[in-house]
């Protein structure tokens, strides 16, 4: 069962890795962040707008919830990107602060989160105009695994430019348990 407590350890581990991830981008010049590595959305600076872009439909998506949690009031007034590969910010700089205000934002909607918010039924149409109705509960675990998936990509690409970024698994904010 999907719990908040376990939305709240990965919205602080999603807040923990962005912070590492921008860190280390801020190291590269602006030529490095724009080259073309191949990847699903080119280069380092494209897959980092894509995950901010991702963040923002989810956002915007569960901004409908009937429980109007308020913390989701600023992501309501954002323009909806119109693509998975918008980019919202080239600026690196400007895209840093935009990811923070995000972070910020799910760490305090994730600790908002009920147990019957989660068993709540969302019904929303994906960026092809699909329909599909699913619990909030499970598109949360989703839209954290997106992000893990696309930083993982961002970290490979870092990594090919000379950039480490060191430990980033979930297992680092884990508690010990004692017994």
């Amino acid at each position: 069962m999907i719990t908040r407590e376990y939305l709240v350890l990965l919205a602080a581990y999603n807040q923990w890795m962005n912070a590492s991830l921008y860190e280390a981008a801020g190291k590269l010049t602006a030529q490095a962040l724009a080259a073309d590595r191949k990847a699903f959305f080119g280069s380092i600076i494209g897959t980092l707008n894509h995950i901010a872009v991702a963040d923002t439909l989810w956002l915007q998506r569960f901004a409908k919830h009937p429980s109007h949690h308020a913390v989701l009031d600023a992501i309501r007034e954002l323009p909806t990107p119109l693509s998975l590969d918008t980019i919202l910010f080239e600026d690196l700089g400007e895209l840093a602060d935009y990811r923070k205000m995000l972070d910020e934002v799910i760490k305090q909607w994730a600790a908002a989160l009920s147990e019957e918010d989660l068993q709540h039924v969302l019904h929303y149409k994906n960026m092809k105009g699909v329909a599909a109705q699913k619990r909030i509960g499970s598109l949360a675990v989703h839209f954290f695994n997106h992000q893990t998936h696309h930083r993982g990509q961002a970290t490979t690409l870092m990594s090919q430019a000379g950039l480490d970024l060191g430990v980033t698994d979930l297992l680092a904010l884990i508690p010990n348990e004692i017994e």
